[in-house]
């Protein structure tokens, strides 16, 4: 795919991507790509990641049903991050539960939760 030539993964192979709502702007999550993720994203229009943690390839809600739907995909002045601009499914794209996975806001010297989950994380995934 010549649109992934000027991408610049990083020397695990991977890229920063960050998932921001296409209506609102909030910035939903940050996860990880390596090509193949970004390849299948580009073609099927839906958030694809890669899985540190379980070295695979991750269809965003391919358990918990909040699937990331493409509006449209930058890269930064690098090439070095990706931005994608989603729909994002049943208004969760946190594993906890929550809208975003950026919930926690430092208040002096103590992070606090400055949002409500809409649904239990048990829920979700059992």
């Amino acid at each position: 795919m010549s649109e992934l030539k000027q991408i610049k993964f990083n020397e695990k192979g991977l890229i920063p991507a960050i998932s921001q709502d296409f209506k609102t702007g909030e910035v939903l999550m940050l996860a990880w790509m390596n090509q193949e993720s970004l390849r299948l994203t580009i073609k099927k229009q839906q958030a694809v990641y890669y899985s540190r943690s379980r070295q695979k390839i991750w269809f965003k809600g391919e358990e918990s049903g909040h699937v990331q739907h493409i509006k449209e995909i930058f890269t930064d002045c690098d090439n070095d991050v990706i931005l994608l601009k989603i729909e994002q499914v049943g208004g969760i794209s946190c594993h906890t539960g929550r809208m975003s996975c950026f919930f926690q806001q430092l208040d002096k010297k103590n992070w606090k939760i400055i949002t409500n989950m809409i649904k239990n994380p048990r829920d979700i995934y059992e």
